[in-house]
């Protein structure tokens, strides 16, 4: 992790085909844009892979954070380190779109959402995340460079970037009192 209570503290990254953890500097970039929102945060990392962007969540000060990764060596990898940390963090063994078809039992402040780039999840993702998420919540969507994935309606961009491989945004959910107001003529 590179900033927190645990600052410092390296997460293994087993070898799997599509797993690339995001970039240091881009978790960087994302957590400055975050620290406001951070402290006292139920955060939700779905595709967490090595668990990178819901441990640093944790370590930043978000209250609970829950990874769902369907790879079970990756989810016992992750339970492990959050067990050692003393993390409040669920670690839940699952296809990100089974679990999101679930009937939602909380809500989430902040989703990291940075799914394998060749599967092309971005639609059925971002169509069942909403039930999750809380009336003003943020959203992060990481993809390769040359895709765009758009949350739709609801969603307003607060802040974006790439590099040469990735890009990153940040969206806040707009509450339903602010879309009827933009909406009036």
């Amino acid at each position: 992790m590179i900033g927190g209570q645990w600052r410092n503290t390296r997460l293994a990254v087993p070898d799997r085909p599509g797993l690339r953890p995001t970039s240091d500097r881009v978790r960087e970039t994302l957590f400055n844009w975050l620290m406001p929102r951070l402290p006292g945060a139920a955060v939700l990392d779905l595709f967490a892979g090595s668990g990178a962007l819901g441990l640093e969540a944790l370590s930043r000060g978000a209250a609970q954070a829950t990874l769902v990764e369907k790879d079970r060596q990756l989810a016992a990898a992750i339970s492990a380190v959050a067990s050692r940390l003393q993390a409040n963090a669920r670690v839940e063994a699952s296809d990100a779109l089974a679990w999101l078809a679930r009937p939602p039992g909380q809500r989430f402040d902040i989703a990291f959402v940075d799914p394998p780039f060749a599967d092309g999840l971005w639609a059925q993702v971002l169509a069942l995340l909403p039930a999750h998420l809380a009336e003003d919540a943020w959203l992060y969507v990481e993809s390769d460079a040359a895709q765009q994935p758009e949350p739709g309606i609801g969603w307003q961009l607060h802040r974006q970037g790439s590099t040469r491989e990735v890009r990153f945004a940040l969206y806040r959910r707009q509450r339903a009192a602010t879309l009827a107001t933009d909406s009036t003529p």
